[in-house]
């Protein structure tokens, strides 16, 4: 089991995204709130210690799922959470309000590093500039233990560690979708975490890139692996920089995923595998 640096701490490069235990579409109550909290307290069973959550979840379902399941919560547990601000405000104020909210549905005094999450138009400007300076100051005041950037363009990223520490960045980026790798190798000379939302592809369903992709099927069904396996396994293999957080609402589908850390892929499932993209 490997594991990289997320700020201060140091984590299991699986880890867990526990968007999909609110109902459909991220809004609302979970369909089986017993089966969810069961997620929970399998992946901490499982040595999981990088649960990945945002206050809109739900609004609130999911942070009081995490709470409810897990606290008191075990040491070394990260718990990273996002925030936004809105279109029409600078956004420092909300930001504020949002990192509160987490920690009061948390119950934490501080949270291991909150994402800034972006709209991403990439721009750097002063919006840009107002929202980091309130993250810095959540920082300073001992509300937060790092910060990180969601949705991020590579220029945005470069002047955001010109003037303070980044510890993590969560983007796009699976096996069908790679526009994120400079952002990736940008991460890796600094030490900083590449943490890819949706690692087995977007959307879900038949439509799928990843997870429907004949290519993926066979290399996986060669190697006597599932497909997520397979499309984990790739990205963990990328960089030891990259820390996974697949989501599901499923015990069984959170043993496969974790699972796919013990998996290696030959030289021939690499070559094949790169081939999804094109």
């Amino acid at each position: 089991m490997s594991v990289f640096a997320l700020g201060r701490m140091r984590v299991r490069r699986s880890g867990y995204g526990a968007m999909q235990l609110a109902g459909q579409f991220a809004a609302g109550a979970p369909p089986d709130r017993e089966s969810a909290i069961g997620v929970l307290r399998a992946a901490e069973a499982a040595g999981v210690d990088h649960i990945d959550t945002a206050q809109y979840y739900g609004p609130g379902t999911v942070n009081a799922l995490i709470r409810d399941a897990l606290y008191p919560y075990p040491d070394g547990l990260a718990i990273v959470s996002k925030v936004a601000a809105g279109r029409d405000d600078s956004g420092a104020g909300y930001l504020r309000a949002g990192i509160e909210d987490n920690l009061r549905g948390l119950r934490v005094a501080r949270l291991a590093a909150v994402n800034l999450r972006l709209p991403g138009d990439g721009r750097v400007d002063a919006r840009f500039d107002d929202q980091l300076a309130a993250m810095v100051a959540a920082r300073d005041e001992g509300l937060i233990a790092g910060i990180g950037l969601s949705n991020v363009s590579l220029e945005q990223l470069q002047h955001a560690v010109a003037g303070t520490e980044i510890v993590c960045v969560q983007n796009l980026f699976h096996l069908a979708d790679r526009t994120a790798a400079p952002l990736l190798d940008m991460c890796l000379s600094r030490g900083i975490a590449f943490v890819p939302f949706c690692p087995l592809g977007w959307p879900r369903g038949q439509d799928n890139p990843v997870l429907t992709s004949p290519v993926v099927a066979r290399t996986a069904a060669r190697l006597g692996i599932t497909p997520a396996q397979a499309a984990l396994q790739w990205l963990l293999q990328l960089a030891p920089n990259v820390l996974l957080i697949p989501g599901t609402g499923s015990v069984a589908h959170l043993r496969e995923n974790l699972a796919a850390e013990d998996i290696t892929l030959d030289d021939q499932a690499l070559r094949d595998l790169d081939r999804v993209s094109a």
